[in-house]
């Protein structure tokens, strides 16, 4: 056997090999992932979502706690007992019992409750934010693991269709129209092939496993059907509702208002009040005792604290014009992409819809021997990259929908939250 005949065979067994080992590629069994919507309902089972709901329980519980009055203090003094002389023993004794009350004066437990009360509003909207994002999360993770399976699929035909143009270049190298060297080149580009489609399962296996993880199910996933990639996106949200990052922005913003007024409050006196009787042992006489007691201000008048808490308002007040400011931005640039990204894939899919016509027109072009091999690969690399476009697009406009999903406070392609 001349040597020709002998690369060929070898050309022939190693595209059958190829053959056979992408027919195995699909495993022979599949744990489909949960819907979309079937996830988001156990979206609050996150560690990150329990979390944010446990700090938002404590600070309803230091709400309450804030309401309630300082406990009365309850003193027992005795004056004039176990000395020397006639206050020898108990006879000569004076026993006080006293209840003593702090009044709260000057607004005080308002004031504590108020603060309470904006911390617990901020913990809700981080509830909230937390809740939004663990979505778009979730819708992220969802729409690359639904983008990696395509893109291992479509690697796979992208090694068939690879695969059936070296077979029809070794059938024209046997008849003698085209040289070895176009055999040659086939092989190559089939072991090209083959090695991006393990490199297209491999990253669609790491996708499953963040979506696994992501979505704390059981088993890992293999498998996936068509959840959010092929999508439209949710209507524009005309309202014009502020985001929920401006929100907590504003809700920290008050808090740290109303933490300067209990510092100014600290800085008066705390008055006391105290109610008791007196034992006069010596007179076998009882009587009635009141009391009122506070601080001097002479050395501490809070004015650190005052100051600090005026600082921190100022910040607040700070990070809140970044906020707003940072909205209004986003909110034009999340729309924009997301219009851009909608015009992107129709035009992604016609550009599919040309490319595989242009294949199809080229492998007869080939076949009949009209057109060289170089133009049928450039027509197949043309037909791979256009599909895999219409990927990215698909990606890219759901990364557009999470952004403005996330300003408008709502979940991807849903309702709000």
């Amino acid at each position: 056997m001349s040597s020709s005949h002998r690369r060929l065979s070898l050309l022939t067994a190693g595209c059958a090999v190829v053959a056979i080992a992408t027919a195995a590629a699909a495993p022979a069994w599949a744990d489909p992932a949960p819907s979309y919507e079937t996830l988001l309902e156990r979206i609050g089972q996150t560690p990150v979502n329990v979390e944010a709901g446990a700090l938002r329980d404590a600070a309803e519980a230091r709400v309450r706690q804030a309401r309630v009055r300082p406990n009365p203090q309850l003193g027992l003094t005795a004056d004039g007992v176990l000395g020397s002389g006639p206050y020898d023993g108990y006879s000569n004794a004076e026993t006080s019992l006293a209840l003593t009350q702090d009044l709260e004066l000057w607004g005080r437990r308002g004031a504590r409750v108020d603060v309470a009360r904006g911390e617990a509003g901020t913990a809700a909207l981080r509830r909230d934010l937390t809740g939004v994002d663990a979505a778009g999360r979730l819708a992220l993770v969802y729409a690359e693991a639904e983008a990696a399976d395509r893109r291992f699929q479509l690697a796979k035909e992208a090694l068939t269709i690879t695969l059936a143009d070296a077979r029809a270049a070794l059938l024209l190298v046997e008849e003698g129209r085209e040289p070895l060297l176009r055999g040659i080149q086939a092989e190559t580009e089939a072991a090209s092939a083959r090695a991006s489609l393990d490199e297209a399962g491999a990253e669609r296996e790491a996708a499953f496993a963040r979506l696994t993880a992501t979505a704390m199910l059981p088993t890992v996933v293999t498998s996936i059907d068509p959840g959010v990639l092929d999508r439209a996106p949710s209507a524009p949200d005309q309202s014009g509702a502020t985001s929920p990052v401006v929100r907590l922005a504003e809700a920290e913003r008050d808090t740290a208002e109303r933490r300067i007024r209990v510092e100014q409050i600290n800085a008066r006196p705390n008055v006391s009040a105290s109610v008791g009787i007196t034992r006069y042992e010596a007179e076998d006489a009882t009587a009635l005792t009141f009391g009122v007691s506070m601080p001097l201000p002479l050395f501490d008048r809070n004015r650190g604290n005052i100051q600090a808490a005026q600082a921190e308002f100022r910040a607040a007040n700070a990070r809140l014009d970044g906020a707003r400011l940072d909205e209004a931005a986003d909110r034009s640039a999340a729309q924009a992409r997301l219009n851009a990204s909608a015009s992107r894939v129709g035009a992604t899919d016609a550009g599919v819809t040309s490319a595989e016509e242009a294949y199809r027109l080229s492998r007869l072009g080939f076949e009949a021997g009209r057109i060289s091999q170089l133009e049928l690969r450039a027509s197949r690399a043309a037909l791979i990259s256009a599909r895999n476009a219409a990927v990215d697009a698909r990606l890219a406009r759901v990364r557009a929908e999470i952004d403005l999903a996330r300003l408008q406070s709502r979940i991807p392609f849903g309702a709000a939250l």
